[in-house]
C-alpha cells in the first residue's frame, strides 16, 4: 500500500499495536498510516483494562471503519472481525515444513541437462 487513499472502509488490514491509552489502542501501517481501535471496537462487552485485548508490539488484523485522509488516521474495529477476546484468538505455530520428495536435489540433477539443452 501506498498511502492513506488505498484504505477503505471495509477493508480487513494488519497492522501493530504501537501504543495503548485508556480509551483505545493506536496501531501502525506502513507509509506514515495509523490508526485507532477505539475501547467500544474491542469486544461487545464491557472492557476493563485494554491490555485484556491487545498489548503493544502485537500484530492485530483490524476491520477499518472510517478513513480520515487529512490526518492519516483509520478508525479501526476488532469486534468487527469477532476477534475481539483475546482467549478466543487463534495462536499460529510454526511445525515445520512438510517433508517433500521434489526440491533443490531434483533441481540440481536437472541443471546439467537444461544447460546443455540451451547451448545445442
Amino acid at each position: 500500500m501506498s498511502g492513506i487513499n488505498d484504505y477503505k472502509p471495509g477493508m480487513i488490514v494488519y497492522g501493530k499495536v504501537t501504543g495503548i491509552q485508556p480509551y483505545g489502542a493506536f496501531v501502525s501501517f506502513l507509509n506514515d498510516v495509523s490508526g485507532l481501535i477505539h475501547i467500544s471496537e474491542l469486544t461487545n462487552g464491557y472492557v476493563k483494562d485494554i491490555n485484556n485485548f491487545v498489548k503493544v508490539n502485537d500484530y492485530v488484523m483490524v476491520k477499518v471503519i472510517d478513513v480520515d485522509k487529512e490526518s492519516k488516521q483509520l478508525r479501526l474495529s476488532l469486534k468487527a472481525l469477532g476477534q475481539s477476546s483475546r482467549k478466543r484468538q487463534k495462536k499460529v505455530v510454526f511445525l515445520g515444513m512438510p517433508e517433500n520428495k521434489i526440491g533443490f536435489g531434483s533441481l540440481k540433477k536437472q541443471l546439467p541437462l537444461w544447460i546443455k539443452e540451451r547451448e545445442i
